[in-house]
Formats: C-alpha cells, sequence, structure tokens
C-alpha cells in the first residue's frame, strides 16, 4: 500500500471520528439527561420493582369499649402460614415440608407441590390460623429441622366477646380486617392503624435473596374508641325489646334509642332481629335461613343477600318511619312557643275532624268524641282533632319552620353510617291543609328514630338541640386519650318555661293520661304514645302499624330519654300505649336505679307497695311466725326442725301485704320446688289470689298502683317455671282501654 493510500485513509477516519464527536455526542449526552432528570424517577422505580418484593403485613386493629372499659370488639393475635421455597434446598426436604403441611393445614399436597417449585421466599397458603395449629407447626419444625422455607408471619383476627350484643351499633369486619356496617365502618381510618411491610431482595434471574436483603418495618397499631354506650342498659334494653318482640309477634323488627338528655350521649341502641358479629355472613334466623335453602339456585343468592342487609341494617338510624301522635309532643312545643295555645285553650272533639272541606274526614281514636277538653286534656287522650286545629293555628310557614329547628329537615349527623334523611311533604316546606293536618299528629311523613329521640331530648333539657353521638373518647395503644368527644349544642329552639311546660303535660300523660302504661312507681316518667298507620307499605286488604313510646325521666330534671319502636306488631294489639310503653317501663324500672336515681314514692304507692320481710334468721319457728304476722305476711314452714335455717324472700326484701313468706328448717327441704302458674291477663285481686295459692309473691309494675282498670300483661319468670316456694314474680300491669 502506498504512503500517499494511507494518508488518505487516516483523514477519512479523522473525518468519520470528527463526525461522530461533533454529531454523537451531543445526541448521547442529551438522552443522559433525558434519563437522569426526566425519566430517572420512573426508571428507578422500575428498578426497585424488579429488585425487591414488597408484601404488607397486618395491624392490629383498635379495640372497641363501651363507657366502663368493658370490651366489645377486639383483635386476637393469629398467623399467617408463608412457603419460602427459594431457601429449601433440596428435593427431599420439600417433599417432607409438603407432605407435613398438608396434613397440618387441610390442603391438597399436590398444590403445595406446585407452589414449592416457585422461586419465592414469601408465598402465603394459609391465613389466620390459630395457636393450636401454629404449636403444631412449630412441632413439626422441630421434629424435622427445618430451619428455612416456612415461616408463621403473625396477624389479627376480630372477634365480638360478647356475641350479638349490640351488634347493629358496632358493625363487623371483612376478611381482610377492614370495617364494613356499624362503628367499624364509621371509624374505619381510626381503628384501623398502619400495616407493616416485609421487602425482599431479588438477585438477576427473579430469585428472592436470603435473609440478609431483607427489611422488615413492623405495623402500627389502630387507636380504641370509648363509647357512650353502657353495657349494663344495652343489656336491659336488649333483653325488653326482644321481648316485646316474642309477646307482640312484631315481623318487622323493633328497636329502642336511649340518650342522655343534656350531652346527646347514646347510653343504648337496641336492634333486634339482628346477627352474631363473629359470624356475620350467617342468616341469624333460623326460618328465614331455611326457607331460602329451599329456594330455587337462581333465587337463593338473591335472597340471602337481601336477608343479610336486613339484619345488618340499624333500624334505629336508617329507616324512616311515620312517628304518629309520639309528634304531638312536638306539636305542642310548637304551639306554645308561639302562644297560639296554653294550658287552659279549649278544643271540642267530636270523634272526626275534616281539616277542609271536601278533605277527606280524619278520626279520632275516640270515635264517640272527647267533648270539650282543655289543652292538658288533648294531649292526655291524645286527640286527633284537637291536635289538627292546634295545627291550623300554628300553620304552614311555622310549622315546617320549627320542624326545621327541631332537626327533622336535616341528618343527625350522628357518627354511624347509613343515616337516613326525612321524607317531608315537599323539601321546600310547601304543604296544603290536608298535609299540616296530617303532620300536626305525626302521619303521612317518615323520620328516622334517631330524629325523633333527639327532638325529645330537646324537649326534655330546656330547648337545647343536642348533637347526638356514639364516640366518649379515642384513646391511644396504652389507653391514654387523644381526643375527647365533647357535647355539642347546635341551638336553641323552644324556650326553658315552654319546656317546663311540656314536660308537666306529658308527665301527667304519664300519670293518668295515654301513657300511664308507662307509669313506674317511685319515679317521675314523663312521655308519649304513638300508633301510626303504615300507608301504601301494608299488603292489600291488610293494615300494619308502627307502635311507639318515647319519654324521659325524672321529669322534673330529666336525665335519660328512651325511644321504643316496633314495626308491625301482630298481637292481640297494635296500640303504642300496649305494645310499646310496657317496654319502656319495663326497661326504664331496671335502668333508672342502675343509674342512681333515687325513688321518691308517693303515699299511695307505699300503701301498695307493701312492707320489707323481716330476718327470721335463727329465730326458732313461733318467733319467726309472729314475726310474719306483724309484718302482714303469711308464713310457710317447710321442714322438721325447730329454728328458720334460711328464708324466702331475703330479709328486707319487699313484699305486698298478705303476701308469702318461706320459713326452711333443714337443708333436704330447700330442694322443693312448685310451678310458676299463668299470671297474665288477669285482674290484680286475680293475680294476687293465684300467686298465694301457688306460695309465691308478686312485685307490682305499671298501673296497679294507681289505677282500677288494668290488666297483667307480663310476668318476668314464665308459666311453667320450676322454682323455690316464696320467689317473687313481677308482673306488670296495663290499662285495658284503647289507647294511641
Amino acid at each position: 500500500m502506498s504512503k500517499g493510500t494511507t494518508v488518505r485513509m487516516r483523514r477519512r477516519s479523522l473525518i468519520v471520528l470528527g463526525f461522530l464527536v461533533f454529531f454523537g455526542f451531543p445526541v448521547l449526552a442529551l438522552r443522559l439527561i433525558t434519563l437522569q432528570l426526566f425519566q430517572g424517577d420512573f426508571l428507578q422505580q422500575m428498578a426497585s420493582e424488579q429488585q425487591l418484593a414488597d408484601t404488607k403485613t397486618s395491624a392490629m386493629r383498635g379495640s372497641i369499649y363501651d363507657r366502663n372499659m368493658k370490651p366489645l370488639a377486639q383483635s386476637a393475635t393469629v398467623w399467617n402460614v408463608v412457603l419460602e421455597p427459594a431457601y429449601i434446598n433440596s428435593e427431599e426436604k420439600k417433599e417432607i415440608i409438603c407432605t407435613g403441611l398438608s396434613e397440618i393445614l387441610d390442603i391438597p399436597l399436590e398444590k403445595l407441590r406446585e407452589l414449592s417449585k416457585k422461586n419465592s421466599c414469601y408465598t402465603v397458603i394459609k391465613r389466620k390460623i390459630d395457636s393450636t395449629t401454629k404449636n403444631k407447626i412449630i412441632e413439626f419444625k422441630n421434629n424435622h429441622k427445618i430451619s428455612n422455607g416456612i415461616r408463621l408471619i403473625e396477624d389479627f383476627k376480630r372477634f365480638y366477646p360478647y356475641g350479638k350484643f349490640a351488634a347493629p351499633l358496632i358493625g363487623f369486619t371483612g376478611a381482610d380486617s377492614q370495617g364494613l356496617s356499624g362503628i367499624e365502618a364509621y371509624y374505619e381510618k381510626i381503628l384501623k392503624g398502619e400495616p407493616g411491610r416485609i421487602v425482599t431482595a431479588r438477585n438477576a434471574i427473579g430469585t428472592e435473596m436470603p435473609f440478609d436483603y431483607e427489611q422488615i418495618m413492623p405495623s402500627k397499631p389502630g387507636q380504641n374508641l370509648k363509647l357512650s354506650i353502657d353495657e349494663t342498659i344495652q343489656r336491659i334494653m336488649e333483653k325488653t325489646v326482644e321481648e316485646g318482640i316474642i309477646n307482640n309477634q312484631v315481623k318487622n323488627r323493633g328497636a329502642a334509642i336511649a340518650m342522655d338528655v343534656k350531652t346527646g350521649e347514646i347510653l343504648g341502641m337496641a336492634v333486634k332481629g339482628d346477627f352474631d358479629p363473629n359470624e356475620p355472613f350467617k342468616i341469624a334466623d333460623p326460618e328465614e335461613e331455611a326457607r331460602i335453602e329451599k329456594l330455587p339456585e337462581e333465587q337463593k343468592a338473591k335472597e340471602k343477600s337481601e336477608a343479610l342487609s336486613k339484619q345488618w341494617r340499624n333500624k334505629a338510624v336508617s329507616d324512616t318511619y311515620y312517628p304518629g301522635s309520639v309528634f304531638k309532643m312536638v306539636t305542642a312545643s310548637m304551639g306554645l312557643e308561639l302562644d297560639v295555645v296554653n294550658e287552659q285553650s279549649t278544643f271540642t272533639c267530636n270523634g272526626s275532624i275534616q281539616p277542609v272541606k271536601g278533605a277527606q274526614t280524619i278520626s279520632c281514636h275516640e270515635t264517640r268524641g272527647h267533648g270539650t277538653q282543655n289543652f292538658v286534656e288533648s294531649l292526655c287522650h291524645s286527640c286527633n282533632p284537637a291536635f289538627i286545629m292546634l295545627g291550623q293555628r300554628i300553620g304552614v310557614e311555622n310549622f315546617f319552620n320549627f320542624y326545621k329547628l327541631f332537626g327533622f329537615h336535616n341528618k343527625t349527623d350522628i357518627d354511624l353510617p347509613g343515616e337516613s334523611n326525612d321524607i317531608f311533604f315537599n323539601k321546600d316546606g310547601k304543604m296544603n291543609l290536608t298535609d299540616l293536618a296530617v303532620a300536626s299528629i305525626g302521619q303521612n311523613f317518615g323520620i328516622t328514630p334517631i330524629q325523633m329521640i333527639t327532638a325529645a331530648a330537646t324537649i326534655a333539657n330546656g330547648g337545647n338541640l343536642v348533637q347526638p353521638h356514639v364516640v366518649k373518647e379515642i384513646l391511644d395503644e396504652n389507653g391514654n386519650i387523644v381526643k375527647t368527644i365533647d357535647p355539642v349544642i347546635k341551638r336553641k329552639v323552644i324556650s326553658e318555661k315552654t319546656s317546663r311546660r311540656v314536660i308537666d303535660m306529658l308527665h301527667k300523660n304519664a300519670t293518668d293520661g295515654a301513657a300511664r302504661n308507662a307509669y313506674i312507681p317511685g319515679y317521675r316518667v314523663a312521655g308519649k304514645t304513638g300508633t301510626a298507620e303504615k300507608i301504601g307499605l301494608s299488603e292489600p286488604g291488610q293494615k300494619d302499624y308502627i307502635s311507639s313510646f318515647c319519654g324521659f325521666a325524672p321529669a322534673d330534671d330529666p336525665k335519660i330519654v328512651m325511644l321504643v319502636f316496633f314495626d308491625t306488631p301482630k298481637g292481640k294489639n297494635y296500640y303504642g300505649s300496649a305494645v310499646a310503653a310496657p317496654v319502656f317501663t319495663k326497661a326504664m324500672q331496671d335502668i333508672l336505679p342502675y343509674m342512681g336515681i333515687e325513688k321518691i314514692y308517693t303515699e299511695q304507692e307505699r300503701e301498695k307497695l307493701g312492707n320489707k320481710t323481716p330476718n327470721t334468721i335463727g329465730k326458732s319457728i313461733g318467733e319467726a311466725k309472729n314475726m310474719a304476722v306483724k309484718a302482714e305476711l303469711k308464713p310457710v314452714v317447710i321442714g322438721s326442725g325447730e329454728t328458720v335455717l334460711s328464708q324466702i324472700p331475703s330479709p328486707s326484701e319487699q313484699v305486698v301485704q298478705g303476701g308469702t313468706i318461706v320459713l326452711y328448717t333443714d337443708n333436704e327441704s330447700k330442694s322443693k320446688t312448685v310451678k310458676v302458674p299463668k299470671l297474665t291477663g288477669l285482674s290484680l285481686f286475680e293475680v294476687n289470689k293465684t300467686s298465694h295459692a301457688a306460695n309465691l309473691n308478686v312485685k307490682l309494675s305499671g298501673q296497679n298502683l294507681t289505677e282500677s282498670n288494668v290488666l297483667s300483661s307480663t310476668q318476668s319468670i314464665p308459666e311453667g317455671t320450676e322454682v323455690p316456694p316464696g320467689t317473687s314474680i313481677t308482673v306488670g300491669f296495663i290499662h285495658k282501654d284503647r289507647i294511641t
């Protein structure tokens, strides 16, 4: 090759090189700038995803307590079983692990063999095993000297120690411990905590690397809730509501709410026709479950879903209903506050009224009419014509303004999910005179029970609309208070003077008016019954009703308000006075003493309550008999001894005059029992006669202490139960008159 040719080649090479440097370097620099400045974060994320495996671990969910720190919902430690194929160094050991886990966890062996072929350090094969199963796995690992390949990761399972207790209120959680209903759902962000992480590195071929390349970030537990609910009050309410459903053959569930009138704290919220939150996806009603099982497969899933939704639904918050005559306490408050009526104002009831010419006539429950009566008597008679006339005096505009002031036009914003809006004639308050007439008596518009009890608390507490709430405090994992939920007064609705006047009227109503079946000896109760027809909601040819009662006590200084309502009772009676008022009475006569509210008896009540039993233990038979007779009790001696060893009723227990005291004189005689007779559907005289014949005592509850026209409606110990002679049975009485 000539020298000239070599020089030319060098020149060409330099030109090409120069071209590449001059034009190629800026392109390369631009590409580097693009990758680093504009795509750097994205590429870094992709690299991390390729190089790291990120697995979340569960956080312990916060506990839920009642106001006295009794646990209502807690999380127990369980474990997830993780298979780690990448750490198993022989096929023989893989087979041992797969065979052992298949037997312990009841997982098909072939499935585990397939999972063991993965290049993975973290494959969950079983979730939420209990400590017994965990211990079996640990024993298996120790016996076969397995250090790698199986891991137990701590997890948590929600449980509810009291089963059905307050289930629609508390709610339940799903498979991943997320709140699905009730308080569990509403306070999800507070209860759930923050999950932890296990970050594992992968090598170039995608296999997860050993423990040295693993980082564990612990979870953070959720915060705890202390409710305003009192476990004792809640239990009393649930028991009495359930009895009311059974006794009155209620078809569409029943509920009760108890609230502190001054703070808005919910002390109890019982909704029966409920479920066990430990098994929320099981239909709680065995008859309903059996019915659905008989359906064709194409219908079964839909019917089951509807049945589950119904049992989960909090009827006290999510359902609207016609309040009926309970609403008359609100109408009365409007009239007194506007000064269009006073206690001496008179109304004439002829048994019905036509609110507007040409409109449908509206009847009174007393079809013969109440005649001329003053306003207090009109309320005590629960007279529809009188309250329709009062509504006309109030007027459409004023009525709707007060309706809004009492909180009916908006949700109460209680801290529970699923609260419904009211269903009024028109959202703008436009009503004709017929609408006004039926609204005045609580008919043809829908409100929620929580709205009604909030309005009743407004009347009871001096006129302040309070914010209802179920959570009292938020606590950290160590029990320290993070936040206190203070009472919230939204606005002044009526004056204290109006409040006092309505309370006095409602107290008279509970003493000798339409609400007298809610009378409780020793306590001043104020309240109103309600019986509302379910217009447009019944089967053709049927009439269905909502039976309710709303009252508070003590009337001179109200502390607690309670609303009881039953949807579609199908028993002998559907009036609120006969269905709901006795349930209110039975619950409150236990709740008020529990709250430390002292009984103050009238002289008339003391006469009928009887005397306290003397202490005859250790006395001779003759001396004991004399003590019993002196206390106006009938002594019954059982046994062959000469000295009284024990007695029923116990010393100092209240027994009606003429009651029985049983004196046991030897240990063998204590095993004797008598059968409880039927004590319902009887007059006071018949109850006393029947109980005395059986050597049993009765405690009288309800209208028997002040009224003669009464009938026994409940007994605390069922007919046919074997009990020791002298046992006291509480018998509740209601007025026999038909009262709305």
